[in-house]
């Protein structure tokens, strides 16, 4: 920076600086002053200014310089800037004052930070001939497009660069108006612009998007207006700079695309849809046409590989139909060794190619058909950016210009890199979620019943529903299971979370529900066993899931909160457990946090079951409690999770309604086909676009066994009373019909369970037959021990009743009830 300088007492400063003519002066005068105040640097110009010499000046302090002491205000007025300017005398080494304009600079290159950098300058100052010269050539050869209007925004004069943007002399537009010079529309928007320039007498900028007369592309401008005044403050003009923004337009829209790209790419777990995302965001911001293609998952394909199946996952253009495509959506291509899209996935980089020849060239070798569209489109520029996502090359998108004349710059390839790495991310967790989807939903269907038993007790029906794959698939399942003396156990449960975890959980679940009816135990013993087996299954995944933290340390953010969510569901779960007697007609139930079902009764009534809701299972040690009631025959009882009663902006209760005004309907009626009513209810219940949590439902219409398919004898705690029951039982298998094989083993088993109740147990004691799928001889008896086989000696008179039952009997085993046990055979009928 120059400076002038006023010397005080010497030659008058033209006389100091005609003399600078005839001397070699240096051009300004420096100095460096540190932290305390200290000179630390003394320029040879200082030295001419003041006459001390670089050894005299250096570690002097700079207030000894000063002709008057510096101003208080001046030293307030420092503290806090970083540059300050003004007139100051200093005192020469002869004694008289020098008066200087001088420049400061706190924490100048060299300075240090709380130094400052002292300059003024000594010659130049003048006015030199030739100088008037400086300021037409400045304008005519000036980079900037400029152009100087009268008060009648007529034009007056341009530079050279502004005769290019026009693409016309200065000599045949003087005097013209701008929409005169420009003929287009935005030329009249630039005229009103400038004219307000010259009322207000303020400058203004106005952005715009236009087409000049001397370039061929439309492209984003700047206008800077500026009034012009003459000395007195009169308007006498206006100037105009036009300065072509091209750059920081396209780089605000490259910002605007990866904005945009972080937003909308990867909003679902659904391949296709990313890759449709992909393409949403690049046309038409980044490219007029966009193909996606992801590597088809055939067996033995590599990345390396000289030829490559693709599967053109998405596709799309600045025109309708996408008339640039040549494979359709989701079809399959093999593509050569020297593709483009072949060694973008070979070598891991992006292919570009810049001009119409070398597109040319590049696809040729690719598709014929492909290039001759190129050809035609005027493609003139593509890109090809492989997908990765973890070390792994998922496929590949080509990006392709032909409407926009400008061919990929550096920045857009670097943004086509980004955006494209975002989404194989997005890809690669939308395929590994697409797997662990599909196993689980195998892993699901593969531990629900393929089919239910059938039975005398109750006709059933039963449905089982995915929820949508982004919700993932959950824990829901339902079992019919046959148990002793004709009955039938209905359950229905819930695990709480999506995934394989939750499939496999609920397999455990239903295992367990299966081997614990064996037992014949009551809903509400049924359900605390249960409840202890998941609080175990949850410690067990706690544990294990520590020790997997502890040796997985590489897992992302995202993973880790996957893993979070997976442990959380495998904390709790919800059952309901019904029994069904169709002799007793009596239905037994007890429920753990599941919604309760609902019955529709022969004349068409139609109630929410009033039952306790119960702890949900996993919680540990709290009791269930029981409800029982007689159920009519052809009484209907849905039982459902609460991913069919819940849902978006509908409430359990709610649910629990529909489902009630469903059951209403004559669809339901005895008689009345239970699939076809399933499906009514999943209508009824569920949104179009699917459920958000898995459902499933089990319908169960109940049956009675017909008084003269049962027989039933108390029996006198005495030995002669097993004659009299194996008569008996005799005369009744005779009267069904039975052949003498199957009598003689019915009458033998009768009898061995007789003698051992009279023998072993308390009275009183019940022979019971019933006729259904098999013939089932029971003995009920007021002893809670339980029997056991054992292998009796060869001279014991005892202890081989229970082997020869389980010798003869297709199935037998006991249960347990509040006055005694059951012990029960079952035979086969025979065909």
């Amino acid at each position: 920076m120059i400076f002038p300088m006023v010397d005080e007492g010497s030659p008058s400063s033209r006389e100091q600086a005609s003399a600078a003519e005839d001397v070699d002066v240096p051009p300004d005068a420096t100095a460096m002053v540190d932290g305390a105040g200290v000179i630390s640097r003394w320029s040879t110009g200082a030295r001419f200014l003041l006459g001390w010499s670089e050894r005299e000046a250096l570690g002097r302090h700079a207030a000894r310089l000063l002709a008057d002491g510096p101003p208080s205000e001046t030293l307030r007025g420092l503290a806090g800037l970083r540059r300050w300017n003004g007139s100051l005398a200093l005192r020469h080494r002869e004694g008289h004052r020098v008066t200087v304009p001088l420049v400061a600079h706190r924490g100048a290159p060299g300075a240090g930070e709380g130094g400052w950098l002292l300059v003024t300058a000594l010659s130049g100052r003048e006015p030199r001939p030739g100088d008037e010269d400086l300021v037409p050539w400045g304008f005519a050869q000036s980079p900037c497009a400029t152009a100087i209007y009268d008060t009648d925004l007529r034009l007056r004069k341009i530079n050279v660069r502004m005769e290019g943007v026009m693409g016309l002399p200065e000599d045949e537009v003087r005097g013209l108006l701008l929409p005169q010079i420009g003929g287009r529309e935005e030329h009249l928007a630039v005229e009103r612009a400038l004219r307000g320039v010259l009322r207000g007498g303020r400058p203004h900028d106005l952005d715009i998007t236009m087409r000049t007369g001397g370039e061929s592309r439309v492209h984003p401008w700047r206008m800077v207006m500026v009034p012009l005044r003459d000395p007195e403050g009169r308007s006498i003009g206006a100037s105009l700079t036009a300065h072509d923004t091209s750059e920081e337009h396209a780089a605000r829209e490259r910002l605007v695309v990866v904005n945009e790209a972080s937003v909308r790419i990867g909003t679902s777990l659904d391949v296709t849809r990313t890759a449709e995302e992909l393409t949403e965001v690049c046309v038409p911001r980044l490219a007029d046409f966009i193909t996606v293609d992801l590597l088809a998952p055939l067996d033995g394909q590599h990345p390396t590989a000289r030829h490559l199946t693709l599967l053109r996952a998405a596709h799309r253009s600045i025109h309708d139909g996408v008339p640039e495509a040549v494979v359709h959506l989701g079809a399959l291509e093999v593509y050569p060794e020297r593709s483009p899209r072949v060694r973008a996935l070979s070598e891991g980089r992006t292919i570009r190619c810049d001009d119409a020849d070398e597109v040319s060239r590049c696809w040729s070798g690719e598709s014929v058909s492909r290039a001759a569209i190129f050809r035609e489109s005027g493609v003139h520029a593509t890109l090809a950016v492989p997908l990765r996502a973890r070390g792994t090359v998922l496929g590949v998108a080509v990006l392709v210009r032909h409407r926009r004349p400008e061919p990929f710059a550096d920045d857009d390839v670097l943004v086509a890199e980004e955006i494209a790495a975002r989404a194989a991310v997005c890809v690669d967790n939308a395929r590994r979620y697409t797997r662990e989807h599909e196993v689980a939903l195998t892993l699901q269907r593969s531990l629900l019943p393929r089919a239910l038993p059938r039975s005398a007790a109750v006709l059933t029906a039963s449905r089982y529903q995915p929820a949508t794959p982004h919700a993932g698939v959950g824990g829901a399942w339902f079992d019919v299971i046959p148990l002793s003396g004709a009955r039938v156990a209905l359950v229905v449960g819930d695990v709480v979370g999506h995934g394989v975890r939750a499939s496999a959980t609920m397999g455990q679940l239903r295992t367990a529900v299966r081997t614990l009816a064996d037992l014949d135990l009551p809903p509400e013993e049924l359900l605390t066993h249960l409840d202890d087996l998941v609080v175990r299954l949850s410690l067990d995944t706690d544990d294990t899931d520590d020790t997997d933290e502890t040796h997985d340390t590489d897992e992302t953010h995202d993973t880790d909160e996957t893993h979070d969510t997976e442990r959380a569901d495998e904390t709790g779960a919800t059952c309901l457990y019904a029994v069904y007697d169709p002799i007793s007609r009596r239905c037994a139930l007890a429920g753990a946090g599941h919604p309760p079902p609902v019955l529709r009764l022969p004349d068409g009534t139609v109630t929410v079951w009033d039952m306790p809701l119960g702890p949900p299972l996993g919680l540990g040690g709290l009791p269930y409690e029981p409800v029982e009631r007689e159920l009519p025959e052809n009484a209907l009882l849905a039982l459902g999770t609460d991913g069919l009663l819940e849902g978006r902006g509908r409430d359990l209760d709610t649910g629990l309604r529909t489902l009630c005004d469903v059951l209403g309907r004559p669809e339901a009626d005895p008689g009345r086909s239970l699939d076809h009513l399933c499906d009514t209810v999943l209508g009824a219940l569920l949104p179009q676009d699917g459920a958000q949590d898995d459902v499933a439902l089990l319908f169960a219409r109940t049956s009675t066994l017909d008084p003269s398919r049962v027989a039933t004898w108390d029996v006198d705690p005495v030995p002669p009373s097993v004659a009299e029951m194996r008569k008996r039982v005799n005369e009744r298998l005779t009267a069904w019909g039975f052949d003498e094989d199957t009598a003689l083993t019915c009458e033998l088993l009768s009898s061995e369970m007789v003698t051992n109740a009279i023998c072993h147990a308390a009275p009183p004691i019940k022979l019971r037959l019933i006729l259904d799928k098999a013939l089932i001889c029971e003995v009920f008896d007021a002893s809670s021990t339980a029997p056991h086989l054992r292998r009796a000696r060869s001279l014991d008179e005892t202890g081989r009743g229970l082997m020869l039952v389980a010798s003869l009997a297709q199935r037998w085993g006991s249960r347990y009830t509040t006055s005694g046990k059951t012990i029960w055979v079952e035979q086969p009928l025979p065909t």
